[in-house]
């Protein structure tokens, strides 16, 4: 009998659902709790065990059951929540959470990939909270078009201590990726494309470790810039990108923007769609999925950026 395991994370403690055998239990998120949940699970032998993703609480226990050589995968909250709609369950409890993501994870079987390891996870850390420090100074630059004059100080005080945590944590990029040689060649590799930069490659190396891994159109959905087709019948919709990892979609869309000026192949390509009768928009998706495919195949083959 296949076993699915469904693990609903808080701050103090997880809920536990295994499916089909209605089995409930929780224990609290220490480490001995970690401990009685991995033996617990390990009698049960599990075909899958899926924790819901919970503003990072559940690292720790992703980690210590793929320490233990459990099938674990990261359930997407969006998704076990529409799925939990779909099946017409209004309440919501830790324990009902844990049941619908026990039922999730059979109804659709994901693919296991190989999780991030902890430099990865360091690097992925490094990378968010670069993210969040320029999110701030945007913000605080939005303030100051329209602040009071003696409100004008106090911003330019924060955007220096921000531009000044911004410049730290660049150099602890900088660190990080020179100490770990094989960062720096694929980072080499990337940035051998022109358009590509920095942010692209890192954001690529800490968010989609399974670059250079996957076929084109796999990469493409978990970029989440593969377009979705709706059609019924004899109508035809407009297709629509969406899902999959929404900030390495958000940097791809920007490095596509440089590249449909800069790099010399995909400028063409982003002209022809143009005068083929395509939006801005759609012709920049269109790029930066290009771009993609393009960086997947440079760190397949480990070659770099060949014009033609």
């Amino acid at each position: 009998m296949e076993i699915f395991v469904g693990i609903d994370v808080a701050k103090d403690r997880l809920d536990v659902h295994v499916h089909p055998v209605g089995e409930r239990f929780h224990v609290v998120r220490d480490a001995n709790g970690l401990a009685q949940l991995v033996e617990r699970l390990r009698a049960r032998s599990p075909t899958l065990v899926a924790v819901e993703a919970t503003g990072g609480f559940e690292k720790i226990v992703v980690a210590e059951l793929a320490a233990a050589k459990l099938p674990v995968w990261r359930a997407n909250p969006a998704q076990v929540r529409a799925f939990a709609q779909a099946l017409g369950r209004r309440a919501k409890t830790d324990t009902l959470d844990a049941a619908t993501i026990a039922h999730y994870a059979e109804a659709t079987r994901p693919q296991l990939r190989p999780l991030p390891d902890a430099d990865t996870e360091q690097l992925a850390d490094l990378i968010t909270r670069r993210r969040q420090i320029i999110q701030m100074m945007v913000a605080e630059r939005q303030r100051q078009k329209r602040a009071a004059p003696r409100l004008q100080k106090s911003i330019v005080r924060l955007l220096k201590a921000l531009q000044k945590e911004l410049s730290s944590l660049e150099q602890d990029l900088d660190e990080t990726i020179s100490g770990n040689p094989l960062w720096q060649a694929k980072e080499e590799l990337l940035t051998s494309v022109p358009g590509v930069g920095k942010t692209l490659a890192r954001t690529l190396l800490a968010e989609m470790p399974e670059l250079g891994t996957l076929p084109r159109r796999p990469i493409a959905a978990l970029a989440g810039v593969a377009p979705w087709t709706r059609r019924s019948g004899k109508w035809r919709g407009q297709s629509f990108i969406g899902g999959g990892r929404a900030n390495v979609r958000a940097v791809l869309y920007m490095a596509a923007l440089a590249a449909a000026r800069f790099n010399p192949q995909l400028a063409i390509f982003y002209r022809r769609l143009r005068k083929a009768g395509k939006k801005p928009k759609e012709a920049i998706i269109a790029v930066a999925r290009k771009l993609l495919t393009i960086l997947n195949a440079i760190l397949r083959d480990r070659q770099p950026w060949q014009s033609a």
